[in-house]
C-alpha cells in the first residue's frame, strides 16, 4: 500500500527548545528568527543582554513561541552552567544546541585598521581570547547540555566552524593599495578547525544515546562589506557571489530538524563552491 510521503514535516520543531550562543550577532539573529519559523522555543544567549533581549521580544513578537534571553558568557564554566539551568528551569529540557559564540574580526568599514598584528607579534592574549571563547566555550556549552539530552534520551548539537578551517585564509583579500596590511588571524583559523575535531568526537562518545552531533561550515556572509571585497571575496566561489544569511540559516534548519536524523559526526560545508576548486 502507497503511503503519501510529507518531507515538509520532519523540519518542524514544533515545542523543541534551542539554545543558541552568539545569538546576538549577524548569524546568530538569523538562526533565531528561522528556527522559531518552525515552532522551537528559543534561548537567546549572548553576552550582550541588551541585544539578546530585544531580539527575544522581536522573536516572539513575531512567532507564536516563547524565547528567553540569557546573558552568558561562554568561556566561564559558571555563567553556560547557569544559562542551562535556567533553560531548564523555564521549559523543562534542551532539544538543540547551536554552538555559534566565537570572536571572528570584521572586516567592514566600521572595522577597518583594526587588524595589522602580523603572525610574528600576534598577541598571547588575543590568541588565548579567541580560543577561550570559539573552541573551550564550544566544549562548556556541550558539556553542560549533555546531561538534560542525556536525561531525556534525545538532542541534537550543532557547533558552526568556518571555511578557514577547512583551507587558510587568502590574505590578499584584506589588503588595500596604500592602506596599512591587514590580516584574519591565525587564532581565527585554529579554533574553527578545532571544531571539527570536536564533533567528530562527541558524536562518537554520544554513539547510541540518542544525541546528534554535527558541524556547518559557512562561507563568507555579506555584511556590510565594501565593494572592492565582496569582489574578491566572490571571485574564489563556484557560484561567484557571498552568501545571504539565510542560506546559511536554512542549512542549520536541515541540521537541527529531523530531516537529518541520519546525519551525526558530519560537517556540512555551506560556502559557495569556495573549497572545491
Amino acid at each position: 500500500m502507497l503511503v503519501k510521503r510529507d518531507p515538509l514535516q520532519h523540519y518542524s520543531l514544533r515545542d523543541r527548545v534551542a539554545i543558541i550562543t552568539g545569538a546576538a550577532g549577524l548569524l546568530g539573529t538569523d538562526y533565531c528568527h528561522t528556527l522559531a519559523s518552525v515552532g522551537a522555543h528559543i534561548v537567546v544567549a549572548d553576552i550582550d543582554h541588551q541585544r539578546s533581549a530585544q531580539l527575544a521580544n522581536e522573536v516572539t513578537e513575531m512567532n507564536e513561541i516563547d524565547a528567553l534571553a540569557i546573558k552568558v558568557d561562554v568561556s566561564d564554566p559558571d555563567s553556560v552552567r547557569a544559562m542551562v539551568a535556567e533553560t531548564v528551569d523555564r521549559f523543562g529540557r534542551v532539544d538543540i544546541l547551536v554552538n555559534n559564540a566565537a570572536i571572528d574580526p570584521k572586516f567592514d568599514p566600521e572595522h577597518a585598521d583594526e587588524h595589522s598584528n602580523r603572525f610574528e607579534e600576534f598577541p598571547f592574549q588575543v590568541w588565548k581570547q579567541a580560543l577561550d571563547v570559539n573552541i573551550t566555550g564550544m566544549f562548556l556549552c556541550a558539556q553542560a547540555v549533555s546531561r538534560p539530552m542525556l536525561e531525556a534520551d534525545r538532542g541534537v548539537m550543532v557547533n558552526i566552524s568556518s571555511i578557514y578551517g577547512l583551507v587558510g585564509p587568502d590574505q590578499r583579500l584584506y589588503k588595500r593599495e596604500g592602506q596599512p596590511s591587514q590580516f584574519k588571524p591565525v587564532s581565527y583559523s585554529v579554533s574553527k578547525a578545532a571544531v571539527l575535531g570536536l564533533t567528530r568526537y562527541l558524536a562518537t562518545y554520544f554513539a547510541g544515546k540518542g544525541i546528534r552531533v554535527n558541524t556547518l561550515t559557512p562561507g563568507g556572509v555579506l555584511a556590510g562589506h565594501d565593494d572592492e571585497f565582496v569582489r574578491r571575496y566572490s571571485t574564489h566561489t563556484v557560484i561567484g557571489r557571498m552568501a545571504k544569511r539565510e542560506e546559511i540559516s536554512n542549512a542549520l534548519l536541515y541540521l537541527v530538524s529531523d530531516a537529518s536524523s541520519y546525519m551525526t559526526g558530519a560537517n556540512l560545508v555551506v560556502d559557495g563552491g569556495w573549497t572545491a576548486w
